[in-house]
C-alpha cells in the first residue's frame, strides 16, 4: 500500500474515531415532580481546549508511547485514538513540540533498526499530521536499539522495545 493511501486510510479511520467520541450524552430529566432545588455546577465547565497540566491528567495524553509488530511500521488501529488526542493538543497549542523517537528490539543490524526506527516515528508523525497536527511542531529521531527498555532475550521483551515514544519539548 502506498503512502498516499495509508495517509487517507489513516485520516478516514482518525475522523471515524473523533466522530464518535464527541457525542454528548444528554441528561435525563427528573420524573419526581416534588420540589427541587436548583443546583449549580461545583466544576467550572471547560473550553475544550487542551492545556499544559492536561498532559499529566488527560488518561488519553498520558499515553505516549505506541508499540509495532516484528519488522513492522505500520501504525496498529488500536493507537489511532491517542494520535487524536495528541493532534487536537498540537492544534489548541501551536507552540508546543514533540520528539518522535522511533526504537527496535535487539534483532537485526545496526544500520537496519536505525532505519526501522525512523520508519516507525514517520508512520506516527503521519498519523499526527493526518489527524491535524502540524509537522512544524513534529521531530523524528531513531534510537534503533540502542535505547532499550528492556534487556532480556525474550518476545514479551523485544516487544516492548518496537515503540515510538512521543516526548513534549515544548508544551
Amino acid at each position: 500500500m502506498n503512502n498516499t493511501a495509508r495517509v487517507l486510510m489513516l485520516s478516514l479511520m482518525s475522523v471515524a474515531v473523533l466522530a464518535g467520541c464527541k457525542k454528548a450524552v444528554k441528561p435525563e430529566q427528573p420524573t419526581d415532580t416534588t420540589t427541587t432545588t436548583p443546583t449549580t455546577p461545583t466544576t467550572p465547565t471547560t473550553s475544550g481546549v487542551y492545556g499544559p497540566n492536561d498532559l499529566d491528567t488527560d488518561a488519553c495524553l498520558r499515553q505516549r508511547v505506541v508499540y509495532f509488530d516484528l519488522d513492522q511500521d505500520a501504525l496498529k488501529p488500536e493507537f489511532q485514538a491517542i494520535m487524536g488526542c495528541h493532534a487536537k493538543y498540537l492544534r489548541d497549542r501551536p507552540s508546543s513540540r514533540i520528539t518522535l523517537e522511533g526504537h527496535a528490539d535487539e534483532r537485526g543490524s545496526r544500520e537496519y533498526n536505525l532505519g526501522l526506527g525512523e520508519r516507525r516515528g514517520n508512520a506516527v508523525n503521519s498519523a499526527l499530521q493526518a489527524s491535524g497536527g502540524s509537522a512544524a511542531q513534529l521531530t523524528v529521531v531513531s534510537y534503533g536499539e540502542e535505547r532499550a527498555v528492556c534487556t532480556d532475550s525474550s518476545e514479551s521483551c523485544w516487544s516492548q522495545n518496537r515503540r515510538v515514544e512521543i516526548v513534549y519539548t515544548a508544551k
